[in-house]
């Protein structure tokens, strides 16, 4: 691959926002199942999350209990990392409530301190979300468009 003939995969929004909270809920599981592991590995298996996780309909997942645990912990096809998929459910729920206080996830963003290179949101976020580090906070913001600087 020639020098600027990268492009970023079609699941990161780096030209656009996400078009839903749906999205970047599925952005945000997708970097935390990244985490310690293979981007390929994970990209590989994704079509797998999605049926797995039903697309990823935020208040479907936020409903998950734990018969859904265990379906996704016998689940070969995807990574059966019980704490991950425990923050998936828990990071759904906390979309839910960000969208009743704001109206959405990109407001809420929007509502946020980005100056300092993004370190309020990176903090915040860390706060806010399940298994969402500062290193894995910086690839979302940066996977969802915006203008954070690359870990």
């Amino acid at each position: 691959m020639s020098e600027g003939s990268w492009s970023p995969p079609k699941w990161m929004y780096r030209d656009r926002r996400p078009p839903n909270d749906n999205a970047y809920f599925e952005n945000m599981t997708r970097v935390i199942f990244f985490a310690g592991l293979s981007w390929k590995v994970i990209n590989e298996k994704w079509p797998n999350f999605e049926a797995a996780f039903k697309n990823f309909p935020i208040s479907e997942v936020a409903k998950f209990a734990e018969n859904d645990i265990k379906r996704l912990m016998s689940n070969t096809r995807i990574v059966r990392n019980r704490a991950k998929i425990t923050a998936t459910i828990n990071n759904a729920k906390q979309f839910l409530s960000i969208k009743k206080e704001f109206g959405s996830f990109q407001s809420y963003l929007n509502s946020l301190d980005k100056s300092q290179n993004y370190a309020t949101v990176i903090k915040e976020l860390g706060k806010k979300f399940s298994r969402l580090g500062s290193s894995s906070a910086r690839v979302f913001l940066y996977s969802v468009g915006e203008k954070v600087e690359p870990p």
